[in-house]
């Protein structure tokens, strides 16, 4: 016959043992949680290490930016009178103040006089980008009407068309109400993309239009030009940007132009935007609230809309 199990002397082994292994188990734990504590701890230091790395270069990036603005605004300046001095002698030449020119002379008088005022649209491209990085510029919007913003370009580009293979087209601005906003700005923005067509058209049209949609109007610039590979899109408008071409190498200029439309264009609460095709032209546009945000105190007139 067996001896009876001990039972109660089973349980006084068991329970100890499973204490035993539970404390274990929170001991090895509260190890773990430990090394996650000091784990999350190093890595807040370096998430706090890196924001601040960070503001240090956005401190950085902003001193840098508020310096070139300042260059660029003083040099702009700068170099504004002596190109004025430089055009009025070319003008005073060209009228025979001094005497006659030979057609030799006169042909150099006019390069000089050409050379002059594309070096003073360069510093105005570069004086109007340092207004707009240094946040300087002004937006002055008020109604006008587009017959008399297409007639003010009409005029200031007829003296320039001097090659008889291209025509510049204005089409009459049929159903497009009167604007309020920056007509300054929005000319600005078109005599851009005109004279860059007409740089890179050697023979067709450029035709400059304008088209509602809802509250918005687009303007579009057209050409029969060179063209823009696919590839160049993204980038020309950006500062600097020239597009690597035969004629590009030709012409002179800061590749400003464009990047201060599109900068000029958000300002007026809107966007530019570039169809283009190698060798069978580009079509530049600008599209611009009917009305842009204004205070009550600023309604300066009445809208056709």
């Amino acid at each position: 016959m067996t001896d009876p199990i001990d039972t109660s002397q089973t349980a006084n082994d068991v329970v100890p043992r499973a204490a035993e292994e539970l404390l274990l188990r929170l001991s090895e734990k509260e190890r773990e949680l430990d090394e996650l504590r000091a784990e999350l701890d190093e890595t807040n230091r370096g998430v706090l290490a890196l924001y601040a790395e960070l503001e240090s270069q956005a401190d950085d990036l902003k001193r840098a930016t508020e310096l070139k603005s300042r260059f660029l605004a003083y040099m702009s300046h700068e170099f504004r009178t002596p190109i004025g001095a430089i055009l009025s002698i070319a003008r005073i030449l060209q009228d025979r103040l001094d005497g006659p020119l030979t057609e030799e002379q006169e042909r150099q008088v006019g390069f000089i006089q050409k050379t002059a005022t594309e070096f003073s649209d360069m510093v105005d491209d570069l004086l109007d980008l340092a207004k707009v990085e240094a946040g300087r510029i002004d937006v002055s919007p008020a109604w006008f009407d587009m017959v008399d913003l297409f007639s003010a370009l009409r005029g200031m580009f007829k003296p320039v068309l001097v090659n008889p293979e291209v025509t510049l087209i204005f089409e009459e601005p049929v159903g497009v109400p009167k604007l309020f906003a920056d007509d300054r700005k929005l000319a600005q923005i078109l005599r851009n993309f005109i004279s860059n067509a007409l740089k890179f058209t050697q023979k067709g049209e450029i035709r400059v239009a304008a088209r509602r949609s809802g509250d918005e109007v687009t303007f579009s610039v057209s050409d029969t030009g060179i063209g823009i590979a696919p590839e160049f899109h993204h980038a020309i408008f950006q500062d600097y940007s020239q597009i690597d071409s035969p004629i590009q190498k030709r012409l002179r200029g800061t590749g400003l132009g464009l990047s201060l439309s599109k900068r000029l264009a958000e300002l007026l609460g809107g966007r530019v935007e570039v169809t283009s095709e190698l060798q069978k032209g580009s079509c530049f546009c600008v599209t611009i609230p009917v009305a842009a945000p204004r205070s009550d105190a600023s309604d300066a007139g009445g809208s056709d809309a």
